[in-house]
């Protein structure tokens, strides 16, 4: 997802970079059947991220690197007759640590990720798997996370608990040391006609008695108190978070889709994203992203990969 004539942020330039300078991870490329998909495979290749190995119908992704003059020499392509088939030998290679990550190619997001949940053979883990975009945006200091805007379209409490979570481990893995999480809602009072600021505090009191840790939280704050120190001041919130946030939670999936779209195509920002809370981490890119959206994501999960598996 990249706004048209967006400006690249420092920040990627500074993550690619990072990112380069560690052993590139074992990433499996499901479906990469048309020439967005593969050409961001290979870009990711070149730039030292990921050794690629490609999965799906042999026959058609030589097609697609044929017609765009690009050569899969030295490249593994593990043969499977479709999606369906190349997003299971994804999951199957993956679960038997063949792979440290996975990417999307040209399959729908939901397919993937019903090979990724099955409950015999897919890649679960007892957390909740969400979504985190990680945003450049122009006019705020600091890389901005936020979640879930991709998986969970109305999560339960516990559900929020483990979203929470998972961003809190990308932002260790990302170097922010205890990353500041506001939690999204319209107001910043808790309203019993409002659930998401009930579900706020909840998580708040959660934090609190050590069931999240690593991070501060506080909410329910509304998006300005959230990122804007003189929106928070103005309405007397006292709060290490408000004003000052690393991580935004939406309160459903609709929220955070509009919030993370409108932030690239009317911001300006740049964005990269992860899918976290299985064995391996996941980038879901979206058919709108360009190839540096695509290197950048696979950065992700590459320094992820290595902040959880240090040794490897």
């Amino acid at each position: 997802m990249q706004a048209p004539n967006a400006v690249s942020g420092r920040f990627f330039e500074g993550l690619i970079k990072r990112a380069a300078a560690l052993p590139p991870i074992k990433m499996g490329v499901v479906h990469p059947c048309d020439a967005p998909s593969l050409a961001g495979a290979l870009a990711a290749r070149d730039l030292g991220l990921i050794i690629p190995v490609l999965i799906g119908p042999r026959s058609k992704i030589e097609a697609v690197a044929m017609a765009g003059g690009v050569s899969l020499a030295g490249v593994e392509i593990v043969d499977a007759p479709h999606s369906h088939a190349a997003a299971e030998a994804a999951v199957a290679l993956a679960r038997h640590c063949k792979l440290d990550a996975l990417k999307k190619g040209s399959l729908h997001t939901g397919e993937l990720m019903e090979a990724v949940v099955d409950k015999q053979h897919g890649l679960r883990t007892d957390r909740r798997m969400s979504h985190v975009f990680v945003l450049d945006v122009k006019t705020y200091p600091k890389p901005l996370l936020i979640t879930d805007a991709a998986i969970n379209i109305a999560p339960t409490l516990d559900e929020k608990r483990d979203i929470v979570r998972n961003a809190i481990d990308l932002a260790h893995a990302l170097g922010i040391e205890r990353p500041k999480v506001a939690l999204l809602s319209a107001v910043e009072e808790v309203e019993a006609k409002i659930p998401s600021t009930i579900d706020a505090a909840a998580l708040c009191k959660m934090a609190d008695r050590g069931q999240i840790l690593g991070a501060e939280l506080d909410g329910p704050l509304a998006f300005d108190n959230a990122i804007s120190r003189e929106a928070a001041a103005t309405k007397g919130i006292r709060s290490t978070v408000a004003g000052d946030a690393d991580i935004l939670v939406a309160p459903e999936l609709d929220a955070g889709n509009i919030l993370a779209k409108q932030l690239v195509f009317l911001g300006g920002a740049e964005t990269a994203g992860l899918a976290l809370g299985a064995r391996t981490p996941i980038v879901l890119t979206s058919r709108a992203d360009d190839i540096r959206a695509r290197a950048a994501s696979c950065a992700l999960a590459q320094i992820f990969a290595h902040w959880r598996h240090p040794a490897n």
